[in-house]
């Protein structure tokens, strides 16, 4: 059985609406693993480092934050990746939110809230500045974009475009529904499942 691991967006968690969609839909074919990521990216790509080496994925998909993650990994290792609305640009993302937030869904540790302070966006801006760092013509082809057409948030196409060219589109906004998932990314999963 291939194994995906689904990597979330910054304020949500391995419950979220696109990660519970992924396993439904892949149920019984595909093991799906969404595990909670830490709110700090170099934790949190040293966490998905790990993972992928204990349990091998055949393929990482990412919406928002987890798409920067999954970019990173993806390239570094010669991975296949869906990247889903890739937010490439975190530091403006926090900038405009510091602050005491709650996640937007459930995390298996039971913490709901947390803190975006100046240092978490510093962390975030190293991070950035070295993320295309190992694309490779490999990775042009194994690293896929799907983009919402009503996503006011992350529009990074035109920055995807300079390093992949594997782009697609779903008239979905930043976060995609259930079905959005299952009618537009699914398909990709499975062809890049199928094909790379």
């Amino acid at each position: 059985m291939k194994t995906i691991i689904f990597l979330h967006g910054f304020f949500a968690s391995g419950s979220c609406v696109p990660a519970n969609a992924l396993k439904e839909a892949f149920h019984n074919r595909v093991r799906v693993l969404t595990p909670d990521l830490p709110i700090h990216p170099k934790e949190a790509l040293e966490f998905i480092k790990k993972l992928c080496r204990d349990e091998k994925p055949d393929l990482l998909v990412g919406n928002s934050c987890g798409s920067f993650y999954a970019q990173i990994i993806a390239s570094e290792n010669g991975m296949p990746a869906l990247l889903s609305n890739p937010y490439f640009i975190m530091t403006e993302f926090l900038k405009e939110r510091i602050g005491k937030h709650l996640y937007k869904s459930p995390r298996a540790d039971g913490k709901q809230d947390f803190v975006i302070d100046e240092q978490l966006i510093s962390e975030f801006g190293e991070v950035e500045k070295t993320q295309f760092a190992n694309t490779t013509n490999n990775s042009i082809d194994n690293i896929w974009g799907i983009f919402g057409e009503q996503d006011t948030l992350a529009r990074f196409e035109p920055l995807f475009l300079r390093y992949y060219n594997q782009a697609y589109h779903f008239p979905g906004a930043h976060t995609p529904t259930s079905d959005e998932m299952k009618k537009w990314h699914v398909p990709l999963i499975e062809k890049m499942l199928l094909t790379l």
